[in-house]
């Protein structure tokens, strides 16, 4: 499978059943009371990392993500069915935004890590749910709430306990092979290396993860060569190997290689510099620099990072540099976490929006008047109602007059038979003119 580490997708939650408007009717019960139950919850879309995945290649052509809605209730108080889950699934390490905004949403690093990344609507209440001491026998019920929907930007940081860096054709794959039982694609010319190969290294009963990633060139943090898709995937490594190319055959000199390497992270992300570092000098099998490398090796040791001259070739010096890896990655393995479950934080101040005020906006449309009522509780509220139901336009009308709609619409010039539009409804104004109103305009008459 083509390794990809970056995908967009869109997700799309179920809607919520609709809730039941039914009464009893059984014999020897002449006046059974409101039995509707609630619809049932509409499916979530979940995104999950597992650790059986290495890419995000399923999703280049399977962009849409829906889940199943929920079902209607029904009579005798039987709640409906909740709607079925989506799972995608995605490699530890993805990192999820919010495409547009983009807004930071989870960074799913451990197996089982799992982000709600669109919540299912809401059942509606059956009619069963509304009866009161007052109300013995409603005659409405709710409608479902819509699910959430999304556009996602996965974007997938390689998770390695050993990160292998250095310039193109230095060795790396060679060394992935001979440390791991990873074969990956080797050839002597650059570039040979498009995307990150990933191997296990076995050590005293510990499995580590070793990462070969491609090679860098001079102005990779500006996107250079492979840039960016090389850089990103070392930030979170353990331990970096830099592989150095001692050979006279190298087009840099090995000191030059380490300074290149260096630089390129400091412009790229300065904390890659803090990482526990090794250097491994490759290719002492052919002719080799030895003054170049005795000039690296001074300033190595100048700055306390160890150097192993090796053969990944050969294997010649690989056994050294492997228990070298395997100790310095069990100093810094940190105790694995617990995975996690995230919820989109709801940034959307409900109690604050139930308390502003309505807003009224007036615009023509071929010659009528159109009356448009901006309110979020309002419009949230609307969305529940079945106007097909005899109590439902009653129930909605009272709504309206507590957030005292009717009165703003007429001062704002609305009169009988306009249109008015709340969120995706319209229908005619016909007012029921609030007290308030009234004896306002009988003053305004004295």
């Amino acid at each position: 499978m083509r390794f990809l580490d970056s995908a967009e997708i869109s997700v799309r939650a179920g809607k919520g059943g609709n809730g039941a408007l039914s009464f009893r009717r059984e014999k020897y019960v002449p006046r059974g009371g409101p039995d509707g139950g609630d619809g049932g919850r509409g499916g979530h879309v979940l995104i999950v990392a597992d650790d059986h995945i290495q890419t995000l290649a399923d999703y280049e052509y399977r962009r849409r993500f829906i889940a199943g809605n929920g079902g209607n209730g029904r009579g005798r108080n039987q709640t409906g069915p909740s709607g079925e889950d989506v799972l995608v699934k995605v490699p530890c390490g993805t990192i999820v935004n919010e495409r547009g905004t983009g807004r930071f949403l989870a960074d799913l690093t451990v197996a089982g890590d799992t982000l709600l990344a669109a919540r299912g609507g809401r059942g509606g209440r059956g009619n069963a749910r509304f009866t009161s001491s007052k109300r013995r026998s409603p005659r409405f019920s709710e409608m479902g709430g819509e699910g959430e929907a999304r556009d996602l930007v996965l974007d997938l940081k390689v998770l390695a306990d050993v990160g292998l860096v250095g310039l193109p054709n230095a060795g790396k794959s060679t060394l992935l092979s001979a440390i791991s039982g990873s074969r990956p694609q080797i050839a002597p010319y650059p570039f040979t290396t498009l995307s990150p190969n990933l191997g296990m290294m076995d050590f005293d009963n510990r499995r580590m993860v070793v990462a070969d990633v491609p090679g860098l060139i001079e102005g990779a943090h500006m996107n250079r060569g492979l840039g960016h898709a090389f850089l990103k995937h070392v930030e979170r490594t353990r331990l970096l190997v830099y592989v150095i190319d001692l050979s006279e055959e190298a087009p840099v000199f090995p000191i030059d290689q380490w300074n290149t390497l260096r630089s390129e992270f400091q412009a790229f992300n300065p904390e890659l510099l803090s990482l526990p570092s090794v250097v491994a000098g490759n290719k002492t099998d052919l002719p080799y620099r030895t003054t170049q490398t005795r000039d690296l090796q001074k300033v190595l040791k100048a700055e306390g990072v160890p150097f192993f001259p090796i053969s990944a070739l050969s294997r010649e010096g690989v056994d050294g540099l492997r228990d070298h890896i395997a100790s310095r990655v069990s100093e810094q393995a940190a105790s694995r976490r617990e995975s996690h479950f995230i919820v989109i934080e709801d940034k959307e101040d409900r109690t604050g929006h139930r308390a502003e005020k309505p807003r009224i906006e007036k615009f023509l449309e071929k010659g009528e008047s159109i009356f448009i009522v901006r309110h979020y509780e309002v419009e949230r509220l609307l969305r529940k109602f079945n106007f097909d139901q005899e109590e439902a336009l009653g129930r909605f009308s009272a709504i309206l007059r507590y957030y005292r709609v009717e009165d703003l619409l007429l001062e704002s010039g609305a009169r009988e038979g306009d249109t008015v539009r709340i969120g995706e409804t319209e229908f005619e104004f016909y007012p029921e003119v609030s007290s308030t109103l009234k004896d306002r305009t009988k003053d305004e008459g004295r």
